[in-house]
């Protein structure tokens, strides 16, 4: 059963749209059932006090998938860099009022998401990578290669599908 505000979150997304020109792209999915998300930051570069101006996002996935996709661009925009690395998944499950149980690889998703579009960030415009991001994202890069492993075909086809809709 759904909660409330993730039931608010899939039926009216805030932010859902594929960005113009962002700064960063976050490309996640999960091997356990094969949702895939793209994650797009602004950043507002003010130096050491960079903040997330703009964030948006495409979804292919469940109820859960589009809440927390919703849910953690209205947790992050207008947060710093240093501030938005720390949004962990249990912020996100916890800002929808809980998730269950088997839906809470969709808050790792989106949380995941958001590491990406941030590592992405800081690698273009050649900024150290701080440790903690860079250990999220090793192991972030870990679950894609499984989920490349196991659904290519279908990551392709999704791919495609994308690229053509922009």
């Amino acid at each position: 059963m759904y909660t409330e505000k993730v039931m608010e979150h899939f039926n009216n997304p805030r932010n859902q749209r594929k960005m113009e020109e962002p700064d960063g792209v976050g490309k996640v999915g999960n091997p356990a059932c094969g949702d895939v998300m793209w994650l797009y930051i602004k950043v507002s570069d003010r130096g050491e006090d960079s903040v997330i101006e703009d964030i948006s996002w495409e979804t292919f996935g469940c109820t859960a998938a589009i809440a927390t996709s919703s849910m953690i661009t209205d947790i992050a925009k207008g947060k710093t860099l240093e501030e938005a690395v720390e949004i962990t998944n249990r912020k996100v499950a916890d800002e929808l009022d809980g998730l269950p149980p088997v839906k809470m690889h969709c808050s790792n998703l989106a949380a995941d998401g958001l590491i990406e579009a941030l590592y992405d960030y800081y690698t273009k415009v050649g900024r150290e990578v701080p440790k903690s991001l860079e250990d999220k994202h090793e192991k972030i890069e870990g679950e894609m290669d499984r989920l490349e492993e196991k659904y290519g075909e279908y990551l392709s086809m999704e791919e495609e599908l994308h690229n053509s809709a922009g």
